[in-house]
């Protein structure tokens, strides 16, 4: 486990110092962060981990103020995981900021259905990255301008409207169950199957099962 660092010069004891937790799998890019955070008077890094399961172990420890997130994390748990976890502790008073390179609307929508109170991409500017920081502190939203977009579309976008035997197929779909299988489950034929299939591709702009479910999870369509 990666131990809890030294505060930097003039940080520590700083009443208003953020205190924060880097979590990143690669250690040239936490090298890279913790040079530029250390930059910050306002911010101080208590610790860095590697992995989600360091990093929940050091929250435990150090209960920082934020934990600036990844979401790709190797072996082990993931950062929308590790997200998870970190806020479903009662009382912690310990935010997540994710900062990734990946702005798919599923990453997006996992990370912030997990907790997360703010969303960044690591193409952001220092002061940009600062700025959400202390907004993540202070509990207040913070996205990056390309996620707000995506967040703000999707709220726009209507929702395809789905009949009852469209969702319970979606529903089977999710489970990795065949079209024989499914019929057998609903008690309707395999062609009736793939009658709803093509229907549910077309509502849903997609053209593959796996699409299909992803997009149905993206927008709650699933029960």
């Amino acid at each position: 486990m990666t131990p809890d660092r030294a505060a930097p010069a003039g940080a520590a004891g700083t009443p208003s110092a953020v205190r924060i937790l880097v979590c990143d799998d690669h250690a040239v890019v936490r090298a890279g962060l913790l040079a530029l955070l250390d930059s910050a008077p306002d911010i101080e890094v208590v610790g860095e981990a590697g992995s989600g399961e360091e990093a929940l172990a050091l929250a435990a420890k150090l209960t920082p103020d934020v934990v600036l997130m990844d979401l790709q994390l190797g072996e082990g748990i993931d950062g929308v995981e590790t997200t998870r976890r970190l806020t479903a502790v009662p009382g912690t008073a310990t935010r997540v900021l994710v900062l990734t390179t990946y702005d798919t609307d599923a990453d997006i929508t996992r990370a912030i259905e997990a907790g997360a109170t703010g969303y960044l991409l690591k193409a952001e500017r220092p002061e940009e990255l600062f700025a959400a920081i202390h907004a993540a502190a202070e509990g207040r939203p913070a996205l990056s301008a390309p996620v707000a977009d995506r967040v703000m579309a999707n709220l726009r976008r209507p929702r395809p409207t789905l009949t009852d035997r469209e969702r319970d197929i979606l529903t089977q779909l999710a489970r990795g169950i065949g079209n024989r299988d499914i019929a057998r489950a609903l008690f309707i034929s395999e062609a009736t199957v793939k009658t709803h299939l093509r229907r549910i591709y077309d509502k849903l702009g997609v053209d593959t099962r796996s699409g299909a479910v992803a997009v149905a999870k993206e927008q709650r369509l699933l029960p």
